[in-house]
């Protein structure tokens, strides 16, 4: 599928000051980068040389980076733990200028911190710290007075899981209510506890694996991809399913009974962590934007691709998807990188 450079001017002009609000598990990002020159003498695993530390804002927080970096104006609905690292999570909030006023303090459980160690730009291991207890209801009920407190001034809603307890159904089912009350675009990026609680979204998008085991069957095929997407559709009366399947791309579902399946665009795979908060950040982006949902979803794919091959967490830079999407229109050669 391609897109006019016409359009394609039209839909990326119109995403700038876009407010999104994004509720979910939010996450502190923390990275040891080093280098790997011993075998470690106490057991068969590498000894890493730290050479420098660094924080991001990971989860439900690397959805409203990109949201960001497309031109948008993101708006942060979650919980972070009173400790140090929530601290931390709300320092980078400030200084990269992100609105925290729908953001809760909980002494009653953690900040989830994912700790990842890379050497010589390989991911060698990853160390959780977090609480998977679900939050209790009156703070779910916090999340939704602050989301339609603001929802004049919001033009589309993420519900953004990783099943660490934030996304109960209570905010599944407010977010959704709020959404249709005030006829507003919400998209679902959905773990498999949940799963089909979504019911009467916009864009529905799981991955292939969250798919696979929510409805017991083995997506082998084209056939057996169209059928769980049809089920998808009934099941939770929503607008649009979006199946993404990694190095296969993502397989698009309407209501009127559409099946368009995109391929990837990745030019190389170097890290896949966050390309899902990409994913769903530059289709939400883009259907705010005029986009239908496959110019949506070609956005979208495009953007995925692109940061696979980067190494950690990084949103996608909106120059270069505008930049990476004329190509493709032009059947021009892939850059090299750092060109």
């Amino acid at each position: 599928m391609l897109i006019s450079e016409k359009r394609l001017e039209e839909i990326f002009k119109n995403l700038k000051g876009k407010k999104v609000a994004i509720i979910g598990d939010l996450m502190l990002d923390r990275y040891f980068w080093g280098t790997v020159t011993r075998i470690s003498p106490e057991a068969p695993v590498p000894i890493v040389e730290i050479e420098s530390e660094s924080n991001r804002l990971g989860g439900a927080a690397n959805v409203a980076n990109n949201i960001k970096s497309l031109g948008g104006i993101p708006m942060l609905l979650g919980i972070l733990g009173n400790d140090q690292s929530g601290k931390n999570f709300l320092e980078i909030c400030k200084q990269q200028n992100l609105d925290t006023s729908g953001i809760i303090s909980d002494d009653d459980r953690p900040t989830t911190v994912k700790t990842r160690v890379i050497a010589h730009s390989q991911h060698v291991v990853r160390i959780d710290r977090e609480s998977k207890t679900e939050t209790t209801n009156s703070l779910q009920q916090k999340l939704l007075q602050i989301l339609e407190s603001n929802i004049s001034t919001i033009d589309a809603i993420i519900i953004e899981d990783y099943n660490k307890g934030v996304v109960g159904k209570e905010i599944i089912s407010g977010a959704v209510k709020i959404s249709k009350k005030y006829d507003k675009i919400i998209t679902i990026d959905p773990k498999f506890n949940n799963f089909f609680e979504y019911k009467n979204v916009t864009v529905f998008k799981p991955n292939r694996k969250e798919t696979e085991e929510a409805l017991g069957i083995k997506l082998s095929d084209d056939h057996s991809l169209e059928d769980a997407g049809k089920q998808l559709l009934e099941t939770l009366q929503a607008e649009h399913v979006i199946i993404t399947r990694g190095e296969y791309g993502m397989a698009v579902f309407g209501r009127n009974g559409s099946f368009k399946n995109i391929q990837t665009t990745a030019r190389s795979v170097l890290d896949v962590s966050g390309a899902g908060d990409t994913v769903i950040s530059t289709l939400t982006m883009a259907m705010t934007s005029g986009a239908d949902i496959l110019e949506a979803a070609l956005l979208a794919n495009t953007a995925g691709g692109i940061v696979c091959g980067e190494v950690g967490i990084v949103p996608i830079d909106k120059n270069e998807l505008y930049q990476t999407l004329l190509e493709d229109m032009n059947h021009r050669p892939p850059r090299k990188a750092g060109t």
